[in-house]
């Protein structure tokens, strides 16, 4: 295996480690057993635990900003804000890239994971902003429902046959925010 597949190898068996357990739950030995490689190789390869967590939370927060742009790409507005919404819906179906962007949240009591967090949330602020060109307050309600969606999907509510469940995985209209903005919420 080339040096480049291993290392395409490794973080895929690492994501799955740190969304099932955590920065500090994940065990470095179990990924590396699985890869069949040593511990050591896999310090070599990202340096410690914490850089390769670091990697991967921000790569599925990427991949989560990148699409959204994409989606939006070409409309503006609650255009844009609604195929973003969509594309942000269709993605939490990656159970493995919510799980890293839930434990990048959660390990933020460490500083330099709250700067790399910080970072790549205020990426998905820009994106929804310039890419819509509306005001914080719809960008702010627009990412807050997005958080709620992340929450149910985490508890995978798809599962929940209650009232409270439906309502979670209820996908968001467009026509919703037409009410939720700066001017209004002063």
């Amino acid at each position: 295996m080339s040096g480049p597949e291993r290392r395409a190898q490794v973080l895929a068996i690492a994501a799955e480690e740190f969304a099932r357990h955590g920065l500090h739950g994940a065990s470095t030995e179990a990924i590396a057993k699985t890869a069949g490689i040593t511990q050591a190789y896999v310090f070599r390869m990202f340096g410690t635990k914490k850089a390769l967590f670091l990697e991967l939370v921000q790569a599925a927060f990427e991949r989560l900003s990148d699409a959204m742009r994409d989606a939006g790409e070409g409309e503006t507005g609650l255009g844009a804000l609604s195929a973003m919404g969509a594309q942000y819906f269709d993605l939490l179906a990656d159970r493995t890239g919510l799980l890293l962007q839930l434990q990048g949240f959660a390990a933020c009591g460490d500083p330099e994971v709250r700067d790399v967090v910080r970072s790549c949330f205020a990426r998905m602020w820009d994106t929804a902003e310039h890419g819509t060109g509306l005001d914080p307050v719809t960008v702010k309600t627009f990412l807050a429902f997005g958080m709620l969606l992340n929450a149910g999907a985490a508890m995978d509510v798809g599962q929940v046959d209650a009232v409270w469940a439906e309502g979670v995985r209820t996908r968001i209209q467009p026509g919703l925010f037409t009410h939720v903005t700066t001017e209004t919420n002063r």
